[in-house]
């Protein structure tokens, strides 16, 4: 087996693009459930508003790229409250219906044939509208390449190999990792604010928090609104990275997969996310390696296990690892689990 190659796909993908993209959505998560106890199953919604910004403010209407970001968190904040302010009165397994189903219509509406002149309907909208974004690139030449391990002094070594990426792939993961430790920075003071005590006081007892004077609603808007924004930041990545959208790319997918990586890194905790969603994806390629290496061997039978059903299989195996994982640590990895607990009132 290559496992040099295995490693390689592996470690790359955990500090890819994806890995971004989902690590910004599972923190606005981590704002919204673990630390405020928002059951929000929209995630997806807020995404598609963040990325379809840029390439409608681009494209559709020749704008310039830097306004498509300002509309983009616009949107995602106008959303917010368009999400939060009748629905937030709810309990939290209403609240979940009502967000999941907000996202699947944005979705649709995405690429509903009524709105195909602007948004471009099923087959979404294509182009080099973030230019302007990779004109800033500081790498030159075609390639970067980052050793991942050194061989070793008789010139083998299990684990070495290169992580190699076009320039522009190299710029959108160093900016992205850079947003990645903003919002966590973000994250970790506004949770250790006064702020930051009321939003846990409300997950822990919301009635407790309003007896004491404080606006929950008012509260759990803004958490809503915040991590909602997030979620747009995800989107545009994802949206600068492909150079295209598509509806329904930001499918419940995207919500669903944040949520694991927010449980398997630890809710309520500042790289809960981070760590997630290094492990995940790490995980899912080298599994997906792992099989894929077996059958073109031979060490897995064609009656078992084929090539075109090893990319259905991987998350299986991956699924079942976190099933166990939350059957034996259901806070995850640095979570506690006093953090799971909300108040579904």
């Amino acid at each position: 087996m290559n496992w040099s190659q295995v490693f390689q796909q592996s470690f790359t993908e955990m500090i890819s693009y994806t890995a971004i993209i989902y690590c910004l959505a599972a923190i606005g998560l981590n704002l919204q459930f673990g630390y405020t106890g928002l059951l929000n199953f929209g995630q997806a919604g807020f995404a598609a508003i963040g990325g379809y910004a840029i390439a409608v403010t681009t494209t559709t209407f020749t704008m310039n790229f830097w306004l498509g970001l300002v509309f983009g968190i616009v949107g995602a904040v106008l959303f917010g409250l368009l999400l939060g302010v009748p629905t937030l009165r709810l309990r939290a397994d209403y609240l979940a219906i009502v967000t999941i189903a907000a996202s699947e219509i944005i979705r649709l509406v995405l690429r509903s044939v009524t709105f195909q002149k602007w948004l471009g309907g099923s087959d979404g909208i294509s182009g080099q509208y973030a230019a302007a974004f990779y004109r800033l690139n500081p790498f030159t030449g075609l390639h970067v390449n980052i050793w991942i391990f050194e061989s070793s002094s008789s010139g083998v070594s299990l684990l070495n190999g290169l992580i190699h990426w076009s320039t522009n792939d190299a710029w959108i993961v160093l900016v992205g990792w850079i947003l990645v430790a903003v919002m966590s920075t973000l994250l970790w003071l506004l949770t250790r604010s006064p702020w930051g005590r009321v939003i846990k006081s409300i997950r822990e007892d919301e009635d407790a928090a309003r007896s004491l004077g404080r606006n929950v609603f008012i509260f759990k808007i803004q958490a809503l609104i915040l991590g909602g924004i997030a979620g747009a930041l995800a989107g545009m990545v994802f949206a600068i990275e492909a150079q295209s959208v598509q509806a329904d790319n930001y499918s419940t997918d995207l919500t669903f997969f944040a949520y694991a990586i927010l449980i398997l890194g630890g809710t309520a905790r500042v790289f809960g996310p981070v760590v997630g969603s290094m492990i995940f994806w790490f995980l899912l390629v080298f599994v997906e390696q792992i099989l894929t290496e077996g059958v073109a061997a031979g060490w897995i039978p064609p009656s078992i296990l084929t090539s075109d059903q090893v990319g259905q299989v991987r998350f299986m195996v991956v699924g079942l690892a976190l099933m166990l994982l939350m059957i034996f640590r259901p806070q995850g990895i640095f979570g506690d689990r006093k953090e799971l607990a909300l108040d579904a009132r």
